[in-house]
This record gives structure tokens, sequence and C-alpha cells, in this order.
């Protein structure tokens, strides 16, 4: 007598040559469609574990108490959650975000079974982003969002992204420069001009001036045009950003508070652009370009197309290169007029309605960041507060 290998149970080995168990079961017919409704489990150390899990699930189907899952593992809930996620952000917000999993998330965690995922698992992977990229808490939260979705659906209970230690040794520099810091002190900066202005075209020269002394975002300052700027009361406004999109393409977008705001120009900041308004049509009529359209981009390549943000850092670093200068990346200008507007004495409202923080949050954790001018005053008024 032949023995019945009909058993739904099957062994199969997984990518490291491990033997697992899974099975399919049938759970009824689909009213709406008529079509069998089955469903698959896989991962199971033994086929003992199998089984118990099968027995579980014809018992829940003949009781009626069995839901379906419509996602089993990680990767197929952040397949349903990225295409929530994409119709609630910038394009190319939806870009970095889904970079982040491309990169590091699903390469470590797509293949879990979502109800498998522990407290280990998340600190494990965690320790790991921590000692090879700068942004590990960000993506560790992104990680996290994924989980939440798989709560809301009723896929899992709890999500042990939650209990995650943060606090770990990282082995990874956050610092543009080992032991370094992102941002120039006054006298820095001042010279880091001095010689950006030697060294660099006068566009690029404008360009690293003009955030210097605004603290705008590289993103916004790539995408401002000339009718942004009002000569006669010395004001700049800043209403729009550039973005990277799915192609990789550069488009238009809001900025990143998503609202205009309106800031003062210093007079030779002013003196400066203006002289860049008149070096850009003597340039761009010899490329046959006209220039003088209300919004004509006041940064802008040698097509007149949006300049590539890689470019200002490139620039940068050819200046800091050239004079062996500290490496500061362009929002480290951004940090540096933050600080030193601080160090000049502006408040914090002051500085936050400034640099478009719409979090006054972002604005007290760079005014901890203070300068080394800042620190070495700190000490000197106790010392002579002590021994005046």
């Amino acid at each position: 007598m032949k023995k019945n290998n009909s058993s739904p149970i099957k062994s199969y080995q997984n990518k490291d040559g491990k033997t697992l168990y899974m099975f399919r079961v049938f759970l009824g017919t689909d009213e709406l469609t008529g079509k069998a409704k089955n469903t698959t489990r896989r991962g199971f150390k033994t086929k003992k574990e199998a089984e118990l899990a099968l027995a579980r699930i014809k018992l829940q189907v003949s009781e009626g108490t069995f839901k379906q899952k419509s996602a089993e593992t990680y990767q197929e809930v952040y397949n349903l959650w990225i295409n929530q996620y994409e119709k609630t952000v910038e394009e190319s917000t939806f870009v970095k975000t889904a970079g982040y999993f491309k990169n590091h998330i699903l390469p470590a965690m797509g293949n879990y079974r979502i109800e498998k995922i522990t407290i280990a698992i998340c600190q494990k992977h965690y320790n790991e982003w921590a000692t090879k990229v700068q942004k590990a808490r960000t993506i560790k939260s992104y990680a996290k969002k994924v989980l939440d979705y798989a709560i809301v659906h009723g896929f899992i209970q709890t999500n042990p992204f939650t209990h995650v230690e943060t606090k770990v040794k990282k082995a990874f520099t956050e610092s543009v420069e080992e032991g370094s810091e992102n941002f120039y002190i006054k006298d820095e900066l001042i010279t880091f001009l001095e010689k950006s202005k030697e060294h660099l075209n006068f566009k690029a020269y404008a360009l690293l001036r003009l955030i210097a002394y605004t603290g705008l975002r590289k993103s916004e300052a790539l995408a401002l045009t000339w009718n942004d700027v009002n000569f006669v009361e010395s004001e700049l406004t800043i209403n729009k950003a550039i973005g990277r999109g799915k192609q990789t393409q550069l488009y238009l977008k809001t900025t990143k508070t998503g609202k205009p705001r309106a800031i003062k120009l210093d007079e030779t900041t002013l003196l400066i652009l203006k002289e860049w308004n008149k070096h850009q049509k003597q340039q761009y009529i010899k490329l046959g370009i006209n220039t003088m359209k209300q919004n004509q981009l006041i940064f802008s390549n040698t097509k007149n197309e949006f300049l590539q943000p890689a470019q200002v850092q490139k620039w940068m670093y050819s200046v800091q290169k050239k004079y062996q200068f500290k490496r500061v990346s362009p929002h480290g200008l951004r940090h540096t007029h933050c600080s030193l507007l601080f160090e000049a004495g502006a408040s914090i409202k002051e500085v936050q309605d400034r640099l478009g923080h719409s979090d006054v949050k972002t604005t007290l954790d760079i005014y901890t960041h203070v300068t080394k001018k800042a620190k070495e005053g700190a000490i000197q008024k106790f010392v002579s507060y002590l021994e005046g």
C-alpha cells in the first residue's frame, strides 16, 4: 500500500541552506468573487511547529474567527505603507524616504515575518545603522512607521521599535570632518568668503555670500528668481525651493514649511547681487539666452536651468581644499548664520522667523551649538565673576 504524501506541510530550504517548513491551506470561497481563498505560511523551524499552526488556522476557520492577513512580511507591509505615504508628502521627500528603505531598511528587515520581529532584532539593526550611516535615528523612525502601519491594520499588536535604545556608541562621525563642527565662527567665515571671492567665479561667490548672510537652505537659494529681490526695500522673499523628483529631475516645490517668508538683506549683499545681475546678463547674452524675464533664476547653469545642488558643495570644497579650511557643508553655512545671529544678540523668535523654522525646537537645538567664542566667553565671565 502506497504511503499518502498529500500532507499540506512541505519542507524547503532558505538562502542559507537551512531546512524550514511551510503549508498552504484552503479558507473557503470568496462570496464576492466566487474564487477559492487560500493562505500560505512559511518559516517554521520544525514540521511539528507547522502542524500546530495549520491546526490553529483550521480551527479558526471552522469557528469563523480567522482573519486573513494581507501582508505577512515587513516588505509586504512596506509596500502597502509606501503607497499611502506617497500621497501625503512632496515628491522630493518621497524619493528621499524611498532611498532610506531601499539602501538600509529593506535589505536588513524586508524578509522578516511581521509578527516575528522583536525588540532584539530592531536593536540589532539600529546598532548596525549607527555604525555605518549618519542618519541612523532618521532611518529608525521610518522603519518604525511601517510597524505603526502594521498595528493600525491589525497585523501586529505592539511596535518593538518603540523600545529601541538610540543612545549607542557610534563609529560613524556626524561631523563633516572628523572632530570638527559643521559651522564656522565669525573670523573663519570672513576668511572663507574672502578666499571664495578670490578663487571662485563671481556667480559661485555671490551664491555662497547670500547663503552665509541669509541662512537660506540650499534648495531655497537655488530656486530664487530676480523678482524675489526687492532692491528698494532691501528685502528677499523666500516662497519656493527645488526638489529632486522620481526620475532624478529637479523641480520647483514649496519651502520646507510650506510657508513663504520675507527677510531683510544687508547693503553689501544687495550690491553683490546687483553686480551678479549685470554679470549674468553679459555672460548669458553671449550664449543666446535672455535673462531679462521677471522669473529668471538668480543662479542657473549655462543652459539657464537649475544648478545641481551638489555643485554648491563642490565650490565650497575647492576653496576649503586650496586654503586648508575646515570642511563645512552648504547647510553648515546656514548653521553658521544661525549661530552668529545668536552671538550678535538676536532673539530666538527673530532667528526662527529669519531661518523659516516651523518648530522653535529646531532653533533651540542650533542655539545649543554655541560658537568657540561663546564657549570661551562663558568661562571668562565665570572667572571674572569669582575673581573680580
